[in-house]
């Protein structure tokens, strides 16, 4: 491959996981601004379209972090690194107030060490110890009170000057958070990195799930095939199937 060719393909990529990313934002907008300003109140709708309804934004919610994940390893946008990054601090502030500097450190160190002491994601634990110590971790030093006065911001005038019904308010913006949480943490750090009975046999101490591409991208957008992620980690959350060892 020329590097012409070479510059073209890396431009065509990053067209194409913008164009994906900014599918699954313009979902997540859409869906808040349905959810909280057009939907009725909870109390008045049926518990099939409210249950519908938490699992699309938390599905959605956890693309967020996707992105920002991609954006992390520089493959949302790999011909523009400086849109690269700002694309993640913003889907990444979108999703929790986080910081992208301090979340792109730890999970660059989480890959130098997989599952080991000097992991920051890592807890030899069962999983409701193990998810603690893992949100403790990007809370400490100031970040906890960053998210929690963000939240803030938009939780208060939300209820006293929108007058947003609380349940929906709750149920349709806090509780998909909560749930994107869980859902990233099992499939992203759980699920592949704890340890098996026989130990890990691979450099990555990571597992893959067997889902089929559909089950994967339904469960955490293919962050199951965990071995392919950290083995390629260049590549964009939706080419992992591409290299999943089936």
């Amino acid at each position: 491959m020329t590097a012409r060719s070479s510059t073209t393909a890396i431009i065509r990529e990053s067209f194409v996981s913008m164009s994906i990313g900014a599918i699954i934002v313009a979902l997540w907008l859409f869906t808040a601004y349905a959810s909280l300003f057009v939907l009725p109140s909870v109390k008045e709708m049926s518990v099939y379209a409210v249950i519908a309804v938490i699992a699309s934004r938390a599905f959605l919610h956890t693309g967020l972090f996707i992105l920002a994940h991609d954006a992390m390893h520089g493959s949302l946008m790999p011909a523009y690194p400086k849109i690269n990054d700002w694309a993640g601090r913003l889907v990444l502030g979108i999703y929790s107030f986080l910081s992208f500097n301090r979340m792109t450190e730890y999970h660059h160190q989480h890959h130098r060490t997989p599952a080991q002491e000097a992991d920051p994601d890592f807890y030899p634990g069962s999983f409701w110890p193990w998810y603690f110590k893992f949100m403790r971790t990007y809370i400490r030093d100031g970040q906890g009170a960053v998210i929690f006065w963000g939240m803030s911001l938009f939780f208060y005038p939300l209820i006293l000057i929108f007058h947003v019904p609380l349940l929906n308010v709750v149920l349709f913006w806090l509780l998909p958070q909560g749930l994107s949480s869980w859902q990233l943490f099992y499939f992203g750090t759980y699920r592949p990195h704890k340890r098996p009975p026989g130990g890990h046999t691979n450099a990555h101490r990571a597992l893959s799930s067997e889902a089929s591409p559909l089950l994967s991208f339904l469960s955490c957008y293919h962050f199951d095939y965990h071995w392919e992620h950290h083995q390629y980690p260049h590549l964009p959350w939706y080419k992992l199937p591409s290299v999943h060892r089936f």
